[in-house]
């Protein structure tokens, strides 16, 4: 699996819940095995349990392991063969192209352009509106 995010960047356990969740990785969009997309507002990562598994706080305030895809919203499946969800999370290079998550890495981000192409980047965490392209040679990454 590598090196795992760190636990300061997810919501980790029972007692966070309902305290202070700003700072945390937002989810862009999910989709549940079998079910149609959301676009998400409100959805954010729990805990890691693989190198694309994650545990994700959906909308409905329920709690699903599912996979992180490097697609847009659009192109999320509900019918993968792991019998699993996908979500995807947004980050906006510094020349403020839009790319999604391949894979995160504890201080790094893998990732692909809408176009198709792959890289890697440093990473932080930054609210929406002030994700654009602010730090020089960094992946922004929008947060709850």
């Amino acid at each position: 699996m590598g090196r795992p995010i760190k636990k300061s960047k997810m919501v980790g356990g029972a007692n966070d819940f309902g305290s202070d969740l700003s700072g945390k990785i937002a989810v862009t969009a999910f989709r549940k095995f079998g079910g149609s997309k959301v676009d998400s507002t409100v959805a954010y990562i729990v805990n890691q349990r693989g190198s694309r598994k994650f545990k994700v706080h959906l909308d409905d305030s329920s709690e699903e392991v599912m996979l992180l895809k490097a697609v847009a919203p659009a192109s999320l499946a509900g019918d993968n063969v792991n019998g699993l969800g996908e979500f995807c999370v947004q980050v906006i290079l510094d020349d403020s192209t839009v790319a999604y998550v391949d894979r995160f890495f504890n201080n790094t981000v893998s990732y692909v352009t809408a176009a198709g192409t792959p890289g890697n980047k440093p990473y932080t965490l930054k609210a929406e509106g002030t994700d654009e392209g602010q730090d020089s040679d960094k992946a922004n990454i929008d947060v709850r």
